[in-house]
């Protein structure tokens, strides 16, 4: 019995998703929930179909939904975005016939604005009649007295901006509701860089007594082009279900102003342009009271730091040669940091300093222009120069008096010692003959060794001189450097150079260029050079295989190669021995 009374549910249940043969039994409804909306409002569009359906043993059991048939939906999307569906079956009898009736609706958001047209759809053999759907420009009457359930505020810190400075845009979605799924887009031009300030914030907000979520998010844009900035609009689609457990859709759309974007001023006088609203130089590992010993060890760290700057638009700290101060320059080290005010980068360059010859040695000054973006006026970066003051160490005679010194002086000064010591009683200890002894047996004994030794040898040590493996390294790396045309070219070329031609004195690329010689070799660093530090250097292309032949040549120049050295290359600089 209850076997008998459970088959008809099971038969209604099979039924619900049950597709068989059929033909059409009624017409084809298209019902919108209004022909009349605002722009970024979306519609409900409500699509109702009939069909018979044949129930028979062959096809009792085929639960495949999938092959129900839908009305040609597809023919919408010219004037709207289809951003949600749904379908739901139900079964009657008709004259002893089964009567599967299908709905499906729709959430339609129109693209664009005036008289909007729902074509006729089809289903099976039905048609349904087009529908006329007038979107209006603007914002409803009711929606100026009652909050959407979401929109979009945009807003920036500056209503016109130079090429390359900074504009922070902030984008604030407000929605009512539990959001269930949501996309909100993301600024982007392709005639700008655009960077993310961090993560986005979330927060709660009341507007005329309604309590919204608030996501919010910040970004850093740099327009590389003057003229009219323009953004996309930015666009939020979602759901969300409603204290009452409703499904709702949220849309909404945003554009901001177009920006106005300037020229650089003509009477910029740097070569790189820096808009930025603070930039500051600063030095910091020199001794205060500047006064040095030759061949003593120095850490000087140049600081560069800019709010409102990429650290990759900082430009390297010009190369100085210092007269009578060796520098060895680190690899410069590029930082950023994001905040809700934009982007705070900076550049530290470290370089070794060792004075080689006494005197006063000056620092020449360092400055960098910029332009104020706050103050709209260029403004310098200044390092003041410094002079050090450099003595020989004790010990060791000064240079500079050394050779002004009167020879008689010298002669008047060595009569008057020889008569000093004539003056003085000669010693009588015995302490200086022992010593004198047991060195003499010190050195028989060694000479003795060596005799019997000398025979064990290796002679091939002559015959292949050692190798220096960190100029190999260096020149390897310099080549690089030089192929990918990047600002370490600059740094390794006179570290290269030093260790290459250990007799000669290279403190900056430009002592290299002036030690070569060689046409090609500085025709291809000016390139390089206007390339990298140039206000349109990006346009400028680069080959590195002719300065890596110039470096090549270079190389094969000295006739005392590391190669074909023997022996460690001197302890001290040639500044620091004494004469």
């Amino acid at each position: 019995m209850v076997r008998r009374h459970a088959i008809p549910f099971i038969l209604i249940t099979l039924l619900l998703a049950l597709a068989g043969p059929a033909s059409a039994d009624s017409d084809l409804t298209v019902e919108p929930d209004r022909t009349r909306l605002y722009e970024g409002e979306a519609l409900t569009l409500t699509v109702r179909g009939s069909m018979k359906i044949d129930v028979n043993l062959g096809n009792l059991f085929d639960l495949d939904v999938s092959s129900l048939p839908s009305p040609d939906i597809d023919k919408v999307e010219e004037d709207f975005d289809i951003v949600g569906r749904n379908q739901r079956y139900s079964i009657r009898t008709v004259n002893n016939e089964m009567v599967g009736e299908i709905t499906w609706t729709y959430q339609l958001a129109p693209k664009k604005t005036g008289q909007l047209t729902i074509p006729a759809l089809t289903f099976q053999d039905a048609r349904s009649d087009p529908v006329d759907i007038n979107v209006i420009s603007g914002t409803s009457p009711d929606e100026q007295s009652e909050p959407r359930d979401s929109f979009i505020e945009l807003s920036a810190d500056k209503d016109e901006v130079y090429v390359q400075e900074q504009l922070v845009l902030t984008i604030k979605l407000f929605f009512s509701g539990n959001l269930i799924r949501g996309e909100l887009s993301e600024p982007e031009h392709p005639d700008a860089i655009i960077e993310s300030l961090g993560k986005q914030r979330e927060y709660s907000r009341y507007r005329d007594g309604v309590r919204f979520r608030v996501v919010e998010r910040r970004y850093a844009i740099y327009p590389q082009q003057t003229g009219e900035l323009s953004l996309d609009a930015i666009r939020f689609e979602g759901r969300a279900r409603t204290p009452e457990g409703q499904l709702k859709f949220l849309r909404d759309s945003e554009k901001l102003f177009d920006i106005p974007v300037k020229a650089i001023p003509a009477d910029f006088s740097g070569d790189t342009w820096l808009p930025a609203s603070q930039l500051e130089l600063s030095e910091s590992g020199l001794p205060n009271e500047q006064t040095l010993a030759t061949g003593q060890n120095l850490t000087r760290t140049l600081v560069l730091e800019a709010h409102g700057l990429p650290s990759e638009t900082l430009p390297p700290f010009p190369e100085q040669g210092i007269p009578g101060i060796r520098t060895y320059p680190e690899q410069p080290a590029r930082a950023a940091d994001s905040d809700r005010d934009g982007i705070t980068s900076s550049l530290t360059q470290t370089t070794a300093l060792v004075p080689v010859q006494d005197g006063d040695l000056v620092l020449p000054e360092i400055r960098i222009p910029w332009w104020d973006t706050e103050a709209d006026e260029e403004k310098i970066a200044v390092i003041p120069a410094r002079t050090l003051s450099v003595s020989a160490p004790p010990g060791q005679a000064s240079t500079s008096v050394r050779d002004s010194e009167d020879p008689t002086q010298g002669e008047n000064a060595a009569s008057r010692r020889e008569g000093d010591e004539d003056s003085e009683p000669a010693p009588t200890s015995l302490f200086w003959p022992i010593l004198s002894l047991i060195l003499a047996i010190g050195w028989l004994v060694t000479a003795l060794a060596w005799w019997k030794n000398r025979g064990k040898r290796q002679p091939a040590t002559s015959a292949h001189p050692s190798v220096d493996h960190q100029e190999k390294a260096l020149f390897r790396e310099l080549c690089q450097a030089a192929d990918a045309g990047a600002v370490r070219t600059l740094e390794l070329l006179p570290r290269w150079a030093s260790r290459c031609f250990q007799d000669q004195q290279f403190d900056s690329a430009a002592d290299v260029v002036r030690f070569a010689a060689d046409d090609t070799l500085t025709q291809e660093l000016e390139v390089l050079q206007r390339r990298l530090f140039g206000r349109h250097h990006s346009n400028v292309e680069w080959d590195g295989k002719p300065l890596i032949t110039a470096l090549k040549k270079l190389r094969g120049k000295d006739a005392n190669h590391p190669e074909k050295k023997q022996g460690l290359p001197p302890l001290y600089p040639a500044g620091l021995i004494s004469q």
